[in-house]
């Protein structure tokens, strides 16, 4: 990876240029049944058109908070790569009361209404689909994140040393987030391009998010991304570990 990368996104836009066809999130959720596989062209798409909105539709700014009211997911991993484009703070289970933008999953709708901001709701349904009745007083994500722009550009350059990060109680700026990412790869098992996690972390602490996103990213690695594991028997479990070509796992 870029040596000068200081901010995640500069970390997706460095694997994007590197290799853009390699997978980069592997989501199974073993209650539903569901797989999703991002390459990093697909997953950046995905980041570009979240960011437009937020920045565009929500009119989110450097320096405003986000509260993400999500579980380990695939689309929170995006939104997590999103808030850093445009320069927000991703609060991951942050206070909706405090935060100008709250972003909900279908289990904390109600927790969320305490946002006086913008509020959207994630029906997190396989293929990201929608919900059958947008929740009062939100708007759809996957109603609304199709038809934004496919690039991103922000309207303001985002500050590496400015808060980018909440999680589990601490705060981060976007370089603390790649440089602790790059140092503590080793000891999560990724020894660099090639390397595929298995994690079964929540996202609600640094060494969840460390896990199942940014260590990945920062060291061209991927994740295979796994919620609701308990569910999977051990037989299971080792046949996905050797179809996904998992070189390390952490629950």
């Amino acid at each position: 990876m870029n040596a000068t990368d200081r901010t995640p996104a500069d970390l997706l836009r460095s694997a994007l240029a590197a290799d853009p066809g390699r997978p980069l999130v592997t989501f199974y959720d073993d209650a539903t049944g569901e797989r999703v596989e991002l390459s990093v062209a697909t997953f950046a798409n995905w980041v570009a058109k979240t960011a437009n909105l937020l920045q565009g539709d929500l009119a989110a700014a450097p320096g405003d908070r986000v509260a993400l009211l999500l579980p380990a997911h695939w689309q929170t991993a995006v939104w997590l790569l999103a808030c850093a484009s445009v320069g927000v703070v991703a609060d991951v289970g942050g206070d909706p009361g405090a935060a100008d933008v709250v972003v909900s999953g279908p289990d904390s709708l109600e927790a969320a209404r305490a946002c006086s901001g913008e509020r959207v709701a994630l029906a997190l349904r396989p293929l990201g689909g929608r919900f059958p009745q947008t929740p009062d007083g939100f708007v759809d994500y996957a109603v609304e994140v199709p038809g934004q722009g496919d690039r991103f550009a922000p309207f303001a350059p985002v500050d590496p040393d400015e808060p980018a990060l909440a999680v589990g109680g601490r705060e981060f700026s976007a370089a603390e987030v790649v440089e602790r990412a790059r140092a503590e790869a080793v000891g999560l098992g990724l020894t660099g391009p090639g390397s595929r996690l298995l994690s079964a972390l929540p996202y609600d602490t640094w060494d969840g998010v460390n896990a199942g996103l940014y260590g990945p990213l920062a060291t061209g690695g991927s994740v295979v991304l796994c919620r609701n594991l308990e569910q999977l028997g051990e037989e299971a479990l080792a046949k996905r570990v050797e179809s996904e070509r998992v070189t390390v796992s952490r629950y």
